[in-house]
């Protein structure tokens, strides 16, 4: 597993989680960017998954 990649997943998997709860925290949220942000986010973590199963 090379860290440096986890890392920049981890960091990625960060910036979503920013941007979901600014949609999320938004007078009028769009529930499609949310929903696009969350399935991001969920295949993400799948990925680092993966590297930690495989690493």
């Amino acid at each position: 597993m090379n860290n440096s990649h986890m890392s920049a997943l981890r960091i990625k998997h960060q910036e979503l989680e920013a941007k979901l709860e600014r949609e999320e925290n938004r007078p009028l949220p769009d529930a499609k960017a949310i929903l696009d942000l969350k399935k991001q986010k969920l295949h993400l973590k799948d990925v680092m998954a993966q590297e930690l199963a495989h690493g």
